[in-house]
């Protein structure tokens, strides 16, 4: 097992581990600071695909942590790198939000309607119609491939509520076409990949941590990184003790966490 001051990067979570709605967990500027004074790389990683890491730059700086927008990395982000791997200039089938078919565009995808594409991408599509998901299923049903974002079922707003996410989506196609998508978030392991192109860092050296067991956890427990479970989000202590999907280290918030980094200095 990897000690927990030897990562020199963590990949964060960022609902539920370092904030809450609009709000900042306990400790979370402090731990981002203990980060940067020791020389270690906080990577930003979210599944959510309706935003775009500029989106994700404004959130934080209103909350007082300054990020690097390089250094927010979203699912969405990674599928493009996915697919652009396989087929520079893809013609893409998008059920997404604008923000997410500007991301496309940068990476020189072309974004079609009516002509047979490359691929049908879901992403969390805020903007979904009942025509988008007709034109997907038609074009999946004769053989284009299907791609994911994300598999998360629902995304928290706060207050203890949520709303449907691109896992509730793909149950919809999945129901009509009978076939599954290829997923590239969390937890699959098609993210890393894509991230450590990007970045180009070593897997021994990658924490993730996140409060999600089967995303964020579940990750790890599939490529071998160190995981780091806190207790500030959406599982509980009694949920963890039941789970199968383990954690290498277990803190109830990033504040304890980077104590812990403190301590072993």
């Amino acid at each position: 097992m990897r000690k927990i001051e030897d990562i020199e990067c963590f990949l964060l979570d960022m609902d539920g581990t370092l904030y809450l709605g609009d709000k900042l967990i306990e400790g979370a500027w402090e731990f981002l600071q203990i980060l940067e004074e020791q020389g270690k790389q906080a990577i930003f990683l979210t599944n959510n695909s309706s935003k775009n890491k500029y989106n994700y730059h404004r959130k934080l700086a209103k909350m007082g942590i300054k990020a690097d927008p390089e250094n927010i990395f979203t699912s969405g982000e990674a599928t493009a790198i996915y697919i652009n791997k396989e087929k520079p200039g893809a013609k893409i089938f998008l059920l997404g939000t604008p923000l997410l078919e500007e991301e496309f565009k940068f990476w020189g995808f072309e974004l079609v309607h009516e002509t047979t594409p490359d691929y049908v991408v879901l992403g969390f599509d805020t903007t979904l119609t009942y025509e988008k998901l007709w034109k997907a299923c038609d074009f999946i049903r004769q053989g284009v491939k299907f791609i994911a974002t994300h598999p998360d079922y629902n995304c928290p707003i706060g207050a203890g509520k949520y709303m449907p996410d691109t896992g509730a989506m793909i149950k919809f196609i999945e129901a009509s076409t009978g076939k599954t998508p290829l997923t590239i978030g969390k937890p699959s392991p098609y993210i890393v990949e894509s991230l450590r192109e990007k970045y180009q860092i070593s897997h021994d050296s990658m924490a993730m941590v996140g409060d999600r067991l089967y995303t964020d956890i579940e990750l790890g427990c599939k490529t071998g990184l160190t995981t780091v479970l806190v207790l500030s989000g959406e599982t509980s202590l009694e949920q963890y003790r039941t789970s199968k999907v383990q954690a290498t280290y277990v803190f109830s918030s990033v504040k304890e966490l980077g104590q812990t980094l403190l301590e072993a200095e």
